[in-house]
């Protein structure tokens, strides 16, 4: 069994439905709306609760940052790569847009760019087996639920994984400071894996081989890079307003109707 822990990660997982639940610890000393309705979840979806003290969740969960909720959970199974060569749902004549990790090992950064996958609608992620953080309990809460919800397939071998994926008419866009395109002047709305490399050394060498493209962040500070979540996530909504400008949905204010009063919203900090 697999522990999850904090209140997005465990209510995410509980919607996804794809993990097994053996019960859900909850903290005595919390009391709120949120743990209730979680709460009630859990009992929709009759899986046990039982109140425990703080100090017991700490215990289970090996940190204090679990928000008075721990869940014990079946392992998380991986897909192949095989599994991402079709798009997730939908048009099945829709680009695809895929997001592959070499080695980023931190898992606050791992946690972060799956976080921003989801939310930018990437159809697969591809992770591999060694030299990359696996997908802790500390993963998932830094993705804010957001792993439960993607396809992500772990490979061996990244570079002939993505050899795969170009026979699959996919183009490999690789980002990195050496690049001599700037991302937001590169066509992202054709079927696409966009790589991004390991925090502070970047794409492996043969991986930059790999790719068809690279593409860099243009900086206008002392630094010369972002960190790696960062910059995943200003190339991935690049590709997503780009896909959305190119099937003509509204993205400027004036185009966009204004929101049905009392109506739930996403976005920062939700």
């Amino acid at each position: 069994m697999e522990v999850l822990y904090g209140l997005h990660p465990v209510e995410e997982a509980l919607k996804a439905g794809k993990r097994r639940f053996d019960h859900v610890l909850v903290a005595r000393e919390r009391r709120d709306a949120r743990l209730d309705r979680l709460v009630a979840q859990c009992r929709q979806a009759h899986v046990r609760v039982l109140e425990q003290p703080r100090e017991q969740l700490t215990l289970t969960a090996r940190t204090p940052a679990h928000q008075g909720v721990v869940a014990l959970v079946r392992a998380q199974e991986f897909l192949v790569l095989d599994d991402l060569f079709e798009p997730a749902v939908g048009d099945p004549s829709a680009a695809r847009l895929l997001l592959a990790l070499d080695g980023v090992e931190d898992p606050q950064n791992m946690g972060a760019l799956l976080r921003v996958a989801d939310g930018a609608g990437v159809d697969g992620v591809v992770l591999t087996e060694r030299r990359s953080a696996p997908l802790s309990p500390a993963a998932v809460k830094a993705s804010a639920g957001a792993a439960e919800h993607l396809r992500i397939a772990r490979v061996v071998n990244l570079v002939r994984a993505l050899e795969d994926l170009k026979r699959q008419n996919l183009w490999v866009v690789g980002l990195d400071e050496r690049g001599q395109t700037d991302y937001d002047q590169f066509d992202l709305t054709g079927d696409l894996v966009v790589v991004l490399g390991r925090e502070g050394a970047g794409l492996h060498d043969l991986v930059r081989r790999t790719c068809d493209h690279l593409l860099r962040i243009p900086m206008a500070g002392g630094v010369n890079s972002l960190n790696v979540s960062a910059a995943g996530a200003v190339v991935l909504y690049e590709a997503a307003r780009q896909r959305r400008a190119a099937a003509g949905t509204p993205t400027t204010p004036a185009q966009k109707s204004a929101p049905r009063s009392g109506s739930a919203q996403k976005g920062l900090g939700s």
